[in-house]
């Protein structure tokens, strides 16, 4: 038994769990969590002081003291050296220190959607959902692609009797548009925000979600709400500020998914179907056999929006390559803690 510490670092919170693991911990071994605590990341000045609280808290909670043996951090920013300047943030981390300070033999940092990319692996039946069955081959590639506040992808490569994850900023690349509607979404952007290129982030994220019912309601394609208008308009008013009160997105795609505001139904349309296509893009590139697993919170929370045949369609929707498409598997990740089992799965490893 190997004594791991996880956490999930974020720029608002922070994530720390203690999690058990035998040898060898890998797909089909199970992490036993310990022990875990949410925390604001501001109220600390630093990831040592607030590792140690993290232990005393649980020692006195369990009993027990707890020396965990290896360590490894998921942290919203780049990882350049294994150290990290988190953007939000006055901390600076560097594994080497962590490893001094905390008395941990081994301590590693990883991008956030790195651990996901991880996660996955620890991932049971349970955890997902399936949109498209495929022909699953082992060891072949694995590929992820998350929604969220932007657009993460990576994926996962077999060699030396592991998959390993391989980071990707697939998110900024150039967005494809494929009808006339999402020509105009395109010219709407650029002159909007004055800019020269539109990547797909800036369509399939959240703010993409956000910017695809500016985009149709200043086209007038329907009527606005007063419920979600005023939501948008909230958020409108707050540009510029880093934190905002209002979140138009959810409020959008609750909408769309009540059926109860026609510009919020096509809103969503126009953004599953990007995101398939995008999907798609990734899957063509790396032909993961092994799965693409979608990942990020607005896929979970809008599950019958991607189950209503739009997402798939638009995913193998390829021309002469839609054969190889439809052997994919594609599944939609459900379990909100999967960068959290990416660290701990990253953990065991070192």
């Amino acid at each position: 038994m190997t004594l791991l510490l996880a956490g999930d670092i974020g720029g608002t919170k922070t994530i720390l769990r203690l999690v058990k693991a035998n040898p060898g911990a890998d797909r089909e071994a199970a992490l036993e969590s310990l022990y875990e605590v949410r925390y604001s990341s501001h109220e600390f000045s630093g990831l040592v002081p607030m590792v140690r609280t993290f232990l005393d808290a649980a020692a006195h909670e369990r009993g027990e003291p707890f020396a965990p043996e290896k360590a490894c951090f998921a942290i919203a920013g780049p990882i350049v050296n294994n150290t990290s300047k988190l953007t939000n943030l006055t901390w600076t981390l560097d594994a080497t220190l962590l490893s001094e300070q905390l008395s941990i033999s081994k301590v590693a940092l990883i991008n956030d959607f790195a651990a996901v990319g991880y996660g996955v692996l620890g991932l049971n039946d349970s955890h997902t959902h399936t949109l498209q069955v495929g022909k699953v081959e082992e060891n072949a590639p694995i590929a992820v692609i998350g929604a969220g506040t932007g657009l993460g992808q990576c994926f996962l490569v077999y060699a030396d009797g592991n998959y390993q994850v391989l980071s990707s900023e697939g998110g900024h690349a150039d967005f494809a548009p494929k009808t006339e509607l999402e020509f105009q979404l395109t010219g709407y952007l650029l002159d909007k925000n004055n800019i020269e290129r539109i990547s797909v982030e800036r369509v399939v994220s959240g703010q993409g979600i956000v910017a695809i019912y500016q985009f149709l309601r200043d086209r007038d394609f329907a009527p606005e709400s007063p419920e979600v208008g005023s939501v948008v308009r909230e958020w409108e008013s707050q540009a510029g500020r880093s934190e905002k009160s209002a979140d138009p997105a959810a409020t959008i795609s609750q909408a769309a998914l009540a059926q109860s505001d026609r510009l919020s139904i096509k809103t969503m349309q126009m953004f599953i179907e990007a995101y398939g296509a995008e999907a798609g893009n990734l899957a063509l590139k790396l032909l993961p056999y092994g799965g693409v697993y979608i990942a990020g919170g607005i896929a979970a929370k809008n599950l019958p929006l991607l189950e209503d045949g739009s997402f798939i369609y638009a995913f193998n929707h390829k021309g002469r390559m839609a054969s190889l498409m439809e052997r994919v598997p594609v599944h939609v990740v459900l379990n909100a803690d999967v960068g959290l089992i990416g660290a701990a799965l990253r953990a065991s490893r070192l």
